[in-house]
């Protein structure tokens, strides 16, 4: 018996991580940054707790825990394109890549009316400590879901044209873990700024 007919060939191999390797790099680089600046809010709010608590309750929770559902909704999706994939159901696939990407179109429509809210009450970065940090956060977190999308929106277009199948599915599971990174985000970032006292 020969060494290939031991060794299974890579492809049979489970993957450690779905998609790109290199992305996983990506991600936890984001999420690095991310971290520290939590460690930050979490810093400056016990120096100045009673500001912090005054001025979170001027924060809209229910747009805020509309948008966590909204996110999760889009994770969830995204993972039903995957298994799509996995059956070779192309236009399956697309349609709940689209359906991801409406979610997110909806975050970022929803965060846009926040966002006018608080800038026609004149409140901007210069504002006060927290409004500083929840400006900051919320608007770097906001970008990364732009860029989810548009990831999202490349892959949705490729898969439409058959660019993935059963075999060839990577760069499906790469965006989906980029996406997935965003939702995680917010998952932390809404409780931290909107509701822990």
């Amino acid at each position: 018996m020969t060494q290939a007919t031991i060794t299974k060939s890579d492809t049979d191999l489970p993957k450690l991580l779905p998609g790109d390797f290199a992305i996983w790099f990506f991600i936890f680089a984001e999420l690095l940054v991310f971290a520290i600046a939590f460690i930050a809010y979490a810093v400056a709010r016990q120096q100045n707790l009673a500001m912090f608590n005054h001025y979170q309750l001027t924060l809209n929770r229910e747009l805020g825990a509309a948008n966590t559902l909204l996110l999760i909704t889009a994770s969830y999706f995204a993972v039903r394109a995957i298994q799509a994939i996995h059956q070779d159901e192309i236009k399956s696939c697309s349609r709940w890549l689209y359906a991801s990407l409406a979610c997110g179109a909806g975050f970022l429509l929803l965060k846009s009316f926040e966002y006018y809210d608080k800038f026609a009450a004149g409140i901007n970065l210069g504002s006060n400590t927290f409004y500083m940090f929840y400006l900051s956060l919320t608007l770097f977190h906001f970008l990364h879901v732009i860029l989810g999308m548009i990831i999202l929106f490349a892959i949705t277009i490729k898969a439409q044209r058959g660019g993935y199948s059963a075999e060839n599915h990577t760069g499906i599971e790469t965006g989906a873990s980029y996406w997935h990174m965003v939702d995680l985000v917010w998952i932390i970032l809404f409780p931290l700024v909107y509701i822990m006292h």
